[in-house]
């Protein structure tokens, strides 16, 4: 009784070797699916991408204020719109009882040419991380 069952044991243990093999073979990474220079790919390509997103303007900061007295409400407002080097824009609205006034001004590395007021000032220093 224990040869055919040692036979049969034999049997199954082969199978599962031949099994094994034939997923190792399906599976086992080739020469171009090289994981330490996919990984090297991906660095680079991530690198490209915050250099890239270092361009776009994704600082910014609105302040609202009431740039007269008899207006209130808060209507008049100054955005500020830059990069990571402190480059953009800071729009400005002042609105009046009969009236409406936009200004853009540009804005390099953190400052402006042109002279800010005090609440573009404000919005460009809540802007700076």
């Amino acid at each position: 009784m224990p040869t055919p069952l040692g036979i049969l044991a034999l049997v199954l243990a082969v199978a599962a070797l031949l099994l094994a093999f034939v997923t190792w073979l399906r599976v086992r990474p080739t020469a171009d699916q090289d994981l330490p220079a996919d990984v090297l790919g991906l660095r680079r390509e991530v690198a490209a991408l915050r250099k890239e997103a270092g361009g776009s303007l994704r600082h910014l900061a609105v302040v609202r204020y009431d740039a007269f007295e008899e207006m209130g409400g808060r209507l008049s407002w100054s955005l500020a719109l830059l990069d990571d080097g402190g480059d953009g824009v800071v729009l400005t609205s002042i609105r009046g009882r009969n009236e409406a006034r936009t200004y853009a001004k540009s804005v390099t590395s953190w400052r402006s040419d042109q002279e800010l007021s005090p609440e573009e000032t404000e919005a460009i220093a809540h802007a700076r991380p």
